[in-house]
């Protein structure tokens, strides 16, 4: 830390460096890329990345009720994936907060297909999409992409909220179920019987 700054020796507090990284990873609401987390913590950032995969491995060996996540870029705290019927029946609002099926398919078909346009996820699923969009979108799920070139419909594509939710370092770790969704080629064909959509 820089000499104006006041705050605690790391080394000599109980659980150092290892115990400060937990302590400002349990209170992060979002995964925190350890470059931010070494600026904190005045260290080498690939020091830090270091004691977070140390740390990661220890909480896995150790069966604990949390685990140690890298996630879209960062790293955060989560419960561990097999209690999650334990932890869904303490959250009391777990059943409001489920997405519908109808957003969960518009989701999938923007992951695979962004950036995509409504029209384009519309012709996917068969339905429109609009209210799906809006609420994937209302909880940071997906985000505008820009404009189309040629029609100008607004395009969409996932957040890193997504990554985060999924449980991914990237688009990348995606299961391979592109090649059940229609082609480009097939989608054009739709739009043509249709007539554009946006």
């Amino acid at each position: 830390m820089s000499e104006q700054d006041d705050g605690p020796d790391l080394a000599a507090l109980p659980g150092g460096v290892r115990a400060a990284l937990e302590a400002v990873l349990m209170v992060a609401d979002a995964p925190v890329p350890a470059e931010r987390l070494a600026e904190v913590l005045d260290l080498d950032a690939a020091e830090v990345e270091e004691l977070l995969v140390e740390l990661a491995q220890e909480h896995r060996a150790a069966e604990r009720g949390f685990e140690l996540r890298r996630v879209a870029g960062g790293w955060r705290v989560y419960s561990r994936a097999d209690l999650a019927p334990v932890v869904q029946r303490f959250v009391t609002d777990g059943a409001s907060a489920r997405l519908s099926r109808a957003a969960l398919e518009t989701l999938a078909v923007i992951a695979y297909r962004q950036p995509v346009t409504r029209g384009r996820v519309a012709a996917v699923r068969g339905v429109a999409v609009d209210s799906a969009v809006r609420t994937l979108a209302a909880r940071g799920l997906v985000e505008e992409a820009g404009a189309e070139e040629g029609s100008g419909a607004l395009r969409y594509r996932t957040t890193d909220a997504f990554l985060e939710r999924m449980g991914l370092r990237s688009l990348a770790e995606l299961p391979p179920l592109a090649p059940f969704l229609p082609s480009d080629s097939e989608l054009d064909d739709l739009d043509d019987l249709m007539g554009p959509t946006r």
